[in-house]
Order: C-alpha cells, then sequence, then structure tokens
C-alpha cells in the first residue's frame, strides 16, 4: 500500500473537523507506536515486550458547549490490522481501541497479566471507546462474547458489545466506520467481520449523551496493548469529521493553542485546495493503473481463447446477458463470497440451464490474477471430475466467469453444515472421483496442473453427487520434467503441507498432503481444525493416527452413519488418509497409487505406528494455528488451521 495518499487523507482531518495543526506535530505517538510504510504501527515492533502503544491526534475536538449546551456530530472511518502471535500461556490484554477522552494520558498503559489498556481508575477520568478484542479478560465484567466490540463509557467494562467474528484470522483489513449524531444522541459503529472465510458487515449501536460522559474539548485517537499475545496493530487508513459548534470556539481552548488555531484557518484553505488536486491526481493515475491492467489482462486472455479455445472452449458472454440471468446479480441469488467477490446464481436462456456466475470484485487485485489464471488453465482443461468453465466476460470494468452450475453446492456444506447426510457408498465414491481429478491434473495433460488449494468447500457436488473440483485461482502450471516450483505463500491452513510454509515450493506431493486431509475429512464427518469445539481442537490427523496405533480406527467414523458402512473401505480410505499426509513428502504416494488402493488394486502400506515428526522449525507454530484459541498440546510435528 502507499502510504502518501494516506498520509494525505489524514492532512485532511483537521479541516475538516475545524481543528489546526502542523505536520511536525499532527500526532503524538507514544509507547512504542511508530509510522512505517503500512501505516500507523500502534505497537511496538519489539515482541518481547509488554506494552501499550498510543496514537493520539494533536489537537483537541471541541465536542460541545457548557454555554449553549450545543453538542456536535462526527464520524470517523478507519481501517486496521491486527496480527497475533502467541507469546506466554497467560492471555492478557491484546484489544484495539479507538478513544475519545478528556487527555490522552487516560489511556494509559500498563504491563503485566491481568492488567487492561488504561490503568486509570474510572471514577477518576471520562472516556468513551469503541474496542475490538480478540480475548476474554478476567477483570471484563458482563463479557458475552470473548471476540468482541464493545462500547465502553468510563469502565474497563463493555455498556453494549456484540459478536466480532474474525476466525482467529490474521493480516485481515478491518474496516471501521463510527459516528454520533448529536440530535438522536445515537453511538453507532459498523464493521466487517470474517465468518467462515467469507466478509459479512455487522453493526453496534448506544443511545448515550456525550455530554454527560465526556468534557467540551476530547482528544481522540487509538490503543493498543500487548500481552499473552503479541499484537501488531497497524492502521492503515483515518478520516475523522465533525460539526462546527456555532458558538465562540476561543472560549475554553487552552492559549497556547489559539495562536495556532489562527495559522491553521489561514492556512487551511490552501492546503485544502492542494489536497484535493493531489488526491485527484492519485485516484486517476490509479483508475488508469486498473484500467491498463485489466485491459492487457483482457487482451492476453483474448488470444489464448483465440488460439487454444476453438470451438469446443468457453464463450464470450455480454455483461447483459450475464446481469439479466442474475436478476441484477441479486443477493438472495447469491452463492457465495470469498476475497474474490461474489458467486451468484443465473439461468441462461439460450442454454437452458442454472449457471454460477463469479463476479471478481474491482478492488480485488488477487482476483484479478485469480481470473487469470482460471481462464486460462481451466478453460483448456477436459475431464468429468473437474467444474466445467462455460464462459467469461470482460467489459465495463467487469470480470465475470461462468460455471456449470452444481445443486448440491460444496462438500463442506453436506459434511460439517448439515445440509444433507452423505451415506458411505457416496463418500466413498466422492473420494474415488476427487483422486480421478487430481490424477488428471497431475498426469493426464501436456503440463503438470498444481491445483495448491484442495479443501472440502472446493470440493463441488452435482444433482448425483459426483465431485467436481473447483476453483483454480491458485492453480499454477509446471512441466512435467520439473513438478515443483517455488512460489508465494499460497493456499489454507489445515490443507496446507508443512513444506510449503517453510520452502514456499509447491508440488504434486504437496497437493497429495491435501488430499489425504479431506479422506479423513470425509470418513470421520469432522474438520481438520474445529476452534468452536473445544473436543475438535485437536488435530484430525494426529487423533485418527493415535487410534491407528491402538488398532481402534473406526472409533473415528462419522457417528451419524450409525455403523452403515463397509468396513473395509473405512480402513482403506484412512490409511490412505495417513499415507498421504506423512511429513517426508517422499514418503507419500502418487495418486495413481491411490487410485490403485482405493479400488483394491493394490495392498494398504504399512504405515509407522506413531505418528512421524518433521524438523520444522516450532517457533512457527503459534502464529500458524491462529492465537489463542488453538490447544498447544498438540504436537509440534505438524501445523494446522481453519
Amino acid at each position: 500500500m502507499n502510504i502518501i495518499p494516506c498520509i494525505l487523507l489524514m492532512i485532511l482531518i483537521p479541516y475538516a473537523a475545524s481543528i489546526s495543526f502542523s505536520f511536525a506535530n499532527m500526532f503524538r505517538l507514544e509507547g512504542g507506536a511508530y509510522i512505517s510504510a503500512d501505516g500507523i504501527e500502534v505497537t511496538s515492533e519489539n515482541k518481547n515486550s509488554t506494552a501499550i502503544g498510543r496514537v493520539t491526534y494533536n489537537e483537541p475536538l471541541h465536542l460541545w458547549d457548557k454555554g449553549s449546551g450545543e453538542l456536535a456530530s462526527f464520524s470517523t472511518s478507519f481501517s486496521f490490522v491486527k496480527l497475533l502471535e502467541l507469546k506466554s500461556p497467560y492471555l492478557e490484554d491484546d484489544d484495539f481501541i479507538f478513544f475519545l477522552a478528556q487527555n490522552s494520558t487516560v489511556i494509559n498503559g500498563a504491563t503485566g497479566p491481568g492488567l487492561d489498556t488504561t490503568s486509570i481508575s474510572d471514577s477518576e477520568n471520562q472516556f468513551v471507546w469503541v474496542e475490538f478484542d480478540p480475548i476474554c479478560n478476567m477483570w471484563e465484567e458482563n463479557t458475552t462474547f470473548c471476540d468482541h466490540v464493545g462500547i465502553n463509557l468510563n469502565s474497563h467494562s463493555s455498556i453494549k458489545q456484540t459478536e466480532w467474528f474474525n476466525d482467529n484470522s490474521s493480516m485481515r483489513e478491518s474496516k471501521v466506520s463510527i459516528r454520533y449524531d448529536s440530535a438522536s444522541k445515537n453511538l453507532s459503529v459498523s464493521f466487517t467481520s470474517f465468518k467462515n472465510n467469507t466478509v459479512q458487515q455487522d453493526e453496534l449501536d448506544f443511545t448515550v449523551d456525550l455530554r454527560d460522559q465526556l468534557p467540551e474539548w476530547v482528544f481522540l485517537g487509538f490503543s493498543a496493548a500487548t500481552g499473552g499475545l503479541y499484537d501488531k496493530n497497524t492502521v492503515r487508513s483515518w478520516i475523522f469529521n465533525s460539526s462546527r459548534l456555532q458558538v465562540d470556539e476561543h472560549k475554553g481552548l487552552p492559549a497556547n493553542n489559539k495562536l495556532r488555531l489562527v495559522v491553521g484557518l489561514t492556512t487551511g484553505i490552501s492546503v485544502l485546495i492542494m489536497f484535493f488536486v493531489i488526491l485527484a491526481l492519485v485516484l486517476w493515475r490509479k483508475k488508469k493503473n486498473n484500467g491498463d491492467e485489466v485491459e492487457e489482462l483482457g487482451f492476453s486472455v483474448d488470444m489464448n481463447h483465440g488460439f487454444e479455445m476453438g470451438a469446443t472452449g468457453p464463450r464470450r458472454f455480454s455483461y447483459l446477458e450475464l446481469a439479466r440471468s442474475t436478476a441484477g446479480f441479486a443477493e438472495n441469488g447469491k452463492l457465495g463470497e470469498g476475497g474474490f467477490g461474489g458467486v451468484y446464481k443465473g439461468w441462461l436462456k439460450d442454454l437452458s440451464t442454472y449457471v454460477a456466475v463469479k463476479r471478481v470484485s474491482k478492488t480485488s487485485k488477487q482476483g484479478i490474477k485469480e481470473y487469470a489464471s482460471e481462464v486460462r488453465i481451466i478453460s483448456r482443461l477436459r475431464h468429468r471430475n473437474l467444474v466445467q468453465l462455460i464462459g467469461w466476460c470482460q467489459e465495463k470494468g467487469e470480470l465475470l466467469l461462468v460455471y456449470e452450475y452444481m445443486e448440491n453446492g460444496s462438500l463442506d456444506l453436506h459434511l460439517f453444515k448439515a445440509k444433507s447426510l452423505l451415506t458411505w457408498k457416496i463418500r466413498y465414491k466422492i473420494a474415488i472421483g476427487l483422486a480421478s481429478a487430481l490424477l488428471y491434473l497431475h498426469e493426464g495433460w501436456e503440463q503438470c496442473v498444481l491445483h495448491r488449494d484442495i479443501k472440502s468447500n472446493n470440493i463441488m457436488l452435482d444433482s448425483n453427487f459426483n465431485v467436481k473440483l473447483g476453483d483454480f485461482g491458485l492453480a499454477k502450471l509446471v512441466d512435467h520434467e520439473k513438478g515443483s516450483q517455488t512460489t508465494m505463500l499460497a493456499g489454507t491452513l489445515g490443507y496446507m503441507a508443512p513444506e510449503i510454509v517453510t520452502t514456499g515450493k509447491a508440488s504434486k506431493e504437496t497437493d497429495v498432503f491435501s488430499f489425504g486431509v479431506v479422506a479423513l475429512e470425509i470418513t470421520c464427518g469432522r474438520k481438520s481444525i474445529d476452534y468452536k469445539t473445544q473436543e475438535n481442537q485437536r488435530w484430525l490427523v494426529e487423533w485418527v493416527w493415535e487410534l491407528y496405533d491402538a488398532g481402534t480406527v473406526l472409533e473415528a467414523v462419522d457417528p451419524r452413519l450409525q455403523l452403515d458402512f463397509n468396513e473395509d473401505e473405512v480402513k482403506r480410505l484412512m490409511v490412505i488418509g495417513l499415507w498421504c499426509i506423512h511429513p517426508d513428502s517422499k514418503l507419500r504416494p502418487s495418486m495413481r497409487q491411490v487410485i490403485h488402493v482405493l479400488n483394491a488394486e493394490a495392498s494398504l502400506p504399512v504405515l509407522p505406528s506413531k505418528m512421524p515428526l518433521a524438523s520444522y522449525f516450532t517457533t512457527l507454530m503459534p502464529s500458524l494455528l491462529g492465537g489463542s484459541n488453538v490447544d498447544l498440546s498438540i504436537s509440534s510435528s505438524y501445523f494446522c488451521g481453519r
């Protein structure tokens, strides 16, 4: 991210809020807070410290006037990123807050277990804050949710709170909008959450007269603490606006600020004009660059289609056709959403068929790359167990992909969300179909295709529960003789082979590892890791291997099957799953070997009774496991995640 536009946006804050400033002292950075290329780092980069960071706007806001009783309205929008890394078993406060306070020292740091982001007595000071807290702390009374967004009024405990769905995610940007209406006295908070790997918008509001909670002049800013979790908090953008009180604003203003107010207001207009000119240039260049990127992408895609696909390949649709087929991309027709954008159910009249239309978000650079990868790779593949790409659209700045519609959705809906109870016969058919798809990708085409994101929610099921492997946005083509390549880290934690994190090298063996995890999920009806249930916080693979060692592997079978399964097939699929997730990639089978064993054309391998250990740094474990909700008693030989 370019920090210059963010700084320019923040320069505008004082004039929109009628507060004077000079750039040299616009913010007060305390407790290790500092400016980086990513934005404002609220907490120290020193992972061994337990401290607070604070970023305070250096000029006070005239919130209300004692003489007239007039109260200002205000609004602020900001985005921030939390990076959680486990540091000790004592989980202390790690929240991130936006505050309004009588002075910046009210939000005072305190270190050591059991202390909140303020160590000042509630009765001595006046403050209001909105907190984003991923931890349950013993001193927070009436805490309903461990992960929560709360409104606090002169108290460490939230007066009102709601659950913050963040999927224990790190390095995801949360966007927040806070508004206070002086007429209705309503303080509202709108924020993004991440639930089931999708983005959703949540809200929280509370009616309060801030004249009863805060003094006339207040300071505002951000604060965050590090405790048992090393908590890096980065403010990436921040805009603040307030209504101007119709009073003499010189009253009550500290004397040393009056001169700066006059100077600030005098220069404000010229700086504002300069800001808008620069901002317009930045936005124009960004729009032009994005347009060029899409046009260049479109040119290469069109060329690929013209030379490679011929008459039998996917066709080009107009934007109007796809908009009509999805009723204008109606929300009630949305099948799902990811970081790339949304997927909508559509009806193509000329083909008399339902389709799934993936609409790439215009703001998603990763989505644009995945669009190119999907068109370039999946459009050239032909196999009964791969999702068919019907067509694409690149028009009016829109990037759309059209797939065959899968009536029974994705595998995870049936295994983990009770859409239906899959019989053992269907489950075994799914395992064989997925193995056939991977064998084709690895050996059945002119180049080796590395899928790199095999997981239950990328495995689609048609009306007859036939497997259709989809989502080739992360796929890579490699020559058969090479078989692997070093790339950026890609995939989903919980399904990724250990060597991916340490080397970044994707290979056929890393796809095999992911298949092994899915095979165990199919058999057991459990996620690799389920953070919502204490019982399931051990990694599925470790649990199954212990049962394999004890000779009681059938205890892991999904209890919903009620013993209605083929015992020989169950054992076969479980052993294959453990074989595929062997930490030594050289000891994993090929997909051809897997299919031979699945079809009972080859005998089962003899595996070690104990789960083998891999020589990977155990220090990687905490951040990869996703933070505090993970049972750290699991073996350090593996890492896992959602």
